[in-house]
C-alpha cells in the first residue's frame, strides 16, 4: 500500500512537472540553413512533444532565427498559434528543400494554416522574414539534409 501511495505521488508530481515545463519556452538544439545568401539558425523540432511545444510562450526571437519542424514522412501540415505569443511566418518545405506555401500567422490565433501539398518540413520565422527577402514558393532552403 505504501508504494502504490508512494509511486501514485511521485506520478502526481512528474505530471505537474511537465505542466510548468510546457508553461515556458523550450530551447532545442539549432542547425545553419540557407535561404539564398541568408543563414537561418533554426532551432530543431524532431519529437511529437518538441512540435507540440514549438514556440510556444515566447516574447522574442532574434531576426534571424526560427524553428524547424521535421516530420517522420511527408503529409499535409497544419499550425495554428495556441499559446505563441510572436506574430510568425511559416513555410512549408518539400524533401529537397522547395518552399511549398507560405503562411502568415497572428498571435494565440486558433486557425489552422496548412500547407499546399505533403510536406516533411515546416519553418516558422518572424512575421514577414521570407518577404522581406524574396523567399516565397519555389525558393530553396539548404541545410536540411
Amino acid at each position: 500500500m505504501i508504494c502504490i501511495k508512494a509511486f501514485a505521488f511521485a506520478a502526481l508530481g512528474l505530471v505537474a512537472g511537465m505542466t510548468s515545463a510546457q508553461d515556458a519556452p523550450q530551447k532545442l538544439r539549432s542547425i545553419p540553413l540557407t535561404a539564398g545568401m541568408h543563414v537561418i539558425q533554426a532551432e530543431v523540432a524532431i519529437t511529437p512533444e518538441q512540435r507540440a511545444i514549438g514556440l510556444m510562450h515566447r516574447k522574442e526571437m532574434a531576426t534571424n532565427n526560427g524553428m524547424l519542424f521535421v516530420f517522420e514522412e511527408a503529409q499535409q501540415q497544419c499550425f495554428w498559434m495556441r499559446n505563441t505569443l510572436l506574430p510568425l511566418s511559416i513555410a512549408f518545405v518539400a524533401d529537397d528543400g522547395t518552399v511549398v506555401n507560405i503562411a502568415d500567422m497572428k498571435p494565440l490565433d486558433e486557425t489552422s494554416h496548412c500547407s499546399a501539398k505533403p510536406v516533411r518540413y515546416a519553418l516558422e520565422m518572424n512575421k514577414g522574414w521570407f518577404a522581406k527577402r524574396g523567399v516565397k514558393a519555389g525558393s530553396k532552403l539548404g541545410g536540411l539534409k
